[in-house]
Parts: C-alpha cells; sequence; structure tokens
C-alpha cells in the first residue's frame, strides 16, 4: 500500500502542479473565462486515466484465458511501467526548471487559437501523468500482491489526494516545502520500487517460460525473512523483497537499481561560467540600469508557478 500511495502522490503532484501552472497563468492574464476549458481538459485526462487502468486490469483478468498468457502479459506491463518509471523521474529533474515557461508558452498560443486548443493543450498536459499512474500503479500492485486490491486502489486514491491538497496550498501559498528535496527522495523509493517491479516482470517471464531458471535460487533467507511478519510485508509490498528469489531475478533488480541510482543521485556539473572579456583601458561609462520592475514580463510568477522551477 505504501508503494502505491508513494506512486499517487509522486504522480499527482506532478500533475497538480501542471495545473495550477496552467490556472494561474488564466488568473493573472486576467483570462478567466478559459477556466472551464483548462478543467473539461484535465476532467477528460482524468477519465480517459481510469478507462487505461480499468482496460489493462480487465485484460488481464478477463481476456486472457490462460495463466501463460497472463504472466506474458503482466511481464510486459511491468518492463514498461520500469521503463515509464526511469523516464518520468529523469525528464522531471532535467525539465522542472522549464516547465512552468514552457506550459505559458503553450497556452498563449493555445489561446491565440481558440477554446477547444486550450482544452486540448491541459488535456495533453495532464494525461502523461495520468497514463503513467495508471500503468504504474496496475505493475505496482501486481508485484506487491499478486493483483491490484481494494488495499492498493485506496492507497493510491490517498496519495493523488495528498498531492491535490499539497498543490492547493501551494498555489495559496499557505505552504512552502523544497520541491528538489522532494522530488530527489521519492525518486529514489520510485527508482527502488521499479526495481522490485522489474524484478517481477523476470519473475512473469520464467513463469511464462520465456526466461529460464525458475528454480534456481539466489538465496534463502525463509528463517530470517518471515513471509508472515510485518517487516516482510513491507519489503516484499514496498521493494518485492523475498526469502526465495531466482538467481536471475536478483541480477535483475541489481543490475537496474544500482546503476540507475547512482546516475539519479549523482550531482549534476555546474555549468561552465562563461569567460569575462577584458575591458578597454579609456572605456565609456555605461549608462545607467534601467528599473524594469514595473515592466510585466519580468514580473515575478507566484507560488504554483515557480513551485516547479524549484525541483
Amino acid at each position: 500500500m505504501f508503494a502505491t500511495y508513494l506512486i499517487g502522490l509522486r504522480e499527482g503532484l506532478e500533475a497538480t502542479l501542471v495545473v495550477s501552472i496552467l490556472v494561474a497563468f488564466l488568473v493573472k492574464s486576467q483570462r478567466r473565462d478559459r477556466l472551464p476549458q483548462v478543467w473539461a481538459g484535465v476532467g477528460l485526462a482524468v477519465a480517459l486515466s481510469v478507462f487505461f487502468g480499468w482496460l489493462i486490469e480487465y485484460t488481464s483478468t478477463s481476456l486472457l484465458a490462460r495463466s501463460e498468457d497472463r504472466e506474458l502479459f503482466e511481464a510486459v506491463t511491468s518492463v514498461a511501467a520500469v521503463v515509464f518509471v526511469t523516464w518520468m523521474i529523469f525528464w522531471m529533474r532535467k525539465a522542472a526548471r522549464t516547465i512552468a515557461g514552457e506550459l505559458r508558452g503553450k497556452l498563449s498560443e493555445a489561446l491565440a487559437v481558440g477554446s477547444l486548443a486550450v482544452l486540448g493543450m491541459s488535456f495533453l498536459a495532464v494525461i502523461r501523468e495520468g497514463l503513467e499512474t495508471a500503468l504504474i500503479f496496475y505493475s505496482a500492485a501486481q508485484s506487491a500482491a499478486g493483483g491490484a486490491g481494494r488495499g492498493a486502489l485506496l492507497a493510491l486514491i490517498g496519495g493523488i489526494a495528498t498531492s491535490v491538497v499539497i498543490g492547493f496550498l501551494l498555489y495559496k501559498s499557505a505552504l512552502k516545502i523544497n520541491l528538489s528535496k522532494f522530488f530527489t527522495w521519492t525518486g529514489a523509493l520510485l527508482i527502488l520500487v521499479a526495481a522490485g517491479i522489474f524484478k517481477y516482470g523476470v519473475h512473469d517471464f520464467q513463469e511464462a517460460g520465456v526466461l529460464p531458471g525458475l528454480s534456481q535460487h539466489a538465496f534463502d533467507i525463509s528463517s530470517v525473512l518471515d513471509p508472515s511478519t510485518w517487516y516482510a510485508a513491507l519489503l516484499g509490498g514496498m521493494f518485492n523483497i523475498t526469502a526465495t528469489p531466482s538467481v536471475l531475478e536478483m541480477v535483475a533488480w541489481v543490475a537496474y537499481a544500482v546503476p540507475v541510482l547512482l546516475l539519479f543521485l549523482r550531482k549534476p556539473a555546474a555549468p561552465a561560467k562563461p569567460a569575462v572579456p577584458a575591458k578597454p583601458a579609456a572605456a565609456t561609462p555605461e549608462p545607467a540600469a534601467t528599473d524594469t520592475s514595473s515592466d510585466p514580463t519580468t514580473a515575478t510568477d507566484d507560488a504554483p508557478t515557480s513551485a516547479p522551477q524549484s525541483a
């Protein structure tokens, strides 16, 4: 449940920050008349994401009759979820400082076109997060408990609800959090969750007969990691750590978790400072700088628009 709560919190906060940027831009631009189109696009994206999640679950439980086919389907969705998680984490770290400006630019273009363009722009800005959430949630729930049960679904909804509350408080400037640290910590935890999903995908490939070595166990710590204990349930549900994994499962877990985590936690290199040209001996006095504080193009963004930039 904690893994799915974390997924809902992380993905939900990203989507909430995107929506808050769009809403704040329209309010600041005196274009409140376009807010219904933004909310309509957001609602459509949420509805399509829920339908996508239901379709994945329905395909696994109702359309696939053979157990081998279900195992293969779950393996493929697990690998796809790992790819999406990895891409999302690194993309967010790279694009966090520019996403607000890009969204405002796209929304400005959409406003010039018309209401349908605004609806479509807000839909596209949110649908990626929604589809990712549905796919990652399904794979995480499968790897943790063999199915997307009621508890996992409630945890996901709780994470999304928490993210909406945080986003609203940020929008109202009633809450200040270090989003850079937040996305760093949640990103690191999600990498470990993704490693568990990848391990589960390899296990499903072995169950389906695509990969060998299902009975070749890397170790057996059943005497230490009793499946009936709370800590075994926590480790299994969060990171898919089991007492008797196969050799190939552990190779997959380590091969993904170690390099990806190191790359993610590595501090990016500081940009090189441009060389300052030497001033000529008899330099002409420079004119006094013009005060641009009253220029609306240099006005400081409000809380929700600047929040993603701090990530």
